[in-house]
């Protein structure tokens, strides 16, 4: 059977109207994720489709909405209110609320503002913004009085309602997202002092991050040593020891970090830093970098203490290579522990080379001694035959001649 031309017309006419609604709302809300620019983005528009409004709203019914939206500038009060009370028990949110349904009352009412004056309003609209079969808020519409609500702004305000449920739903799950990234943040700035950086970094990416395991790469590797360590027990107490140690070795943590480097291991007496990268002379630049910073560090250390008779001395070992670098997992019966090092030969000959310096030396091998070529000189040590290392080693220093 065949419309009337004007019913055709009417039909045509409501569709257009709803899709011009939902393109210009998706588009206003496209890259938006903060609630509260949600509902006034919605409530404008309810105020835009239903011309005879005094005020539209959206009440979310969530217990903790407080924590992601603030008080709002409501047309019926002089000064913003939380929109998530405000109205919740008038009639037509609780009918609609009942009934699961879009209602509207159109008999006159009254709001009673704080102050006691009372505000005339005519109809009033309620309707349900479902998300998943659950009720996620109510969005209302007061007109005027003296106007009625017709059928084109009634079918608006559904559509309306349905748009701003997915953008709600979406917002608060982006909330809960960001909250849950802040108080990882905030769990690892508690642990930094106590955590290698790329721990950290690996934390940050999730728990995926921390399964992965060792992977080969090419690293830098930097021991320093405290010459002299078990001798200091004889001169000072225990304490006197540990605390001259830290004070040191936390002087060491920014001229590390400034170049790239990761405090992998901390012994009594010595560190182990990895400086990761995959050009080795990028690398090998890093750790040398970081090696005279220390030494700097140390001897300002010895002067502000008047140790200049007799300085506390760093020794230190520098080599280059491919080395199997990621976390390495220890469980027992009682927990499990997680560290982030690297191992293989590489590490090994850096700290022989650490062992070996004496005085305050700057050891390298010779891959290091090929990459820094023509940016510090060095100075040879000979070639040098190392427990546990069949080949014998080219040593070199970066301190001088003896």
């Amino acid at each position: 059977m065949k419309q009337h031309p004007a019913a055709e017309e009417y039909v045509e006419k409501n569709f257009r109207e709803r899709y011009l609604l939902y393109r210009r709302l998706n588009r206003r809300l496209a890259a938006v994720l903060e609630v509260n620019h949600i509902l006034e983005a919605v409530r404008a528009e309810a105020k835009l489709v239903v011309p005879t409004a005094m005020e539209a709203c959206i009440l979310l019914l969530d217990p903790v909405a407080t924590a992601y939206t603030r008080p709002m500038q409501c047309d019926l009060f002089a000064t913003p209110r939380n929109c998530l009370s405000c109205k919740r028990n008038r009639p037509a949110v609780q009918k609609a609320l009942a009934q699961r349904k879009a209602i509207v009352l159109n008999q006159p009412g009254t709001v009673i503002r704080p102050d006691g004056a009372v505000v005339a309003t005519g109809p009033e609209a309620a309707v349900p913004i479902l998300v998943k079969g659950e009720v996620l808020a109510v969005g209302t519409v007061l007109a005027r009085p003296g106007t009625r609500f017709t059928r084109r702004e009634f079918f608006l305000m559904r559509d309306l309602a349905d748009i701003a449920g997915n953008q709600l739903l979406g917002a608060k799950l982006h909330w809960q997202v960001t909250q849950e990234k802040l108080k990882i943040s905030q769990n690892l700035q508690q642990l930094t002092p106590f955590v290698p950086r790329a721990v950290a970094r690996l934390a940050q990416e999730g728990p995926q991050g921390l399964a992965l395991g060792k992977q080969r790469r090419q690293v830098a590797v930097l021991f320093v040593d405290i010459e002299g360590y078990s001798r200091l027990f004889s001169r000072m107490a225990e304490e006197e020891v540990n605390q001259l140690v830290e004070r040191y070795f936390s002087s060491f943590v920014d001229p590390i970090h400034r170049s790239g480097g990761d405090i992998n291991e901390t012994a009594g007496d010595g560190l182990m830093i990895i400086f990761p990268d995959e050009d080795p002379a990028a690398g090998a630049k890093k750790a040398v970098e970081a090696a005279f910073d220390i030494q700097a560090t140390a001897s300002m250390n010895n002067l502000s203490l008047g140790l200049e008779s007799d300085p506390l001395r760093l020794n230190m070992g520098i080599n280059l290579g491919q080395a199997l670098v990621g976390t390495t997992h220890l469980a027992g019966s009682l927990g499990s522990r997680m560290t982030y090092t690297a191992s293989g030969p590489v590490t090994n000959l850096a700290a022989r080379l650490a062992d070996m310096a004496q005085g305050g030396d700057i050891l390298i091998s010779e891959p290091v001694r090929e990459q820094i070529k023509g940016l510090w000189p060095a100075y040879s040590r000979g070639e040098v035959c190392f427990k546990g290392i069949q080949e014998t080693v080219k040593v070199w220093s970066l301190m001088g001649e003896s």
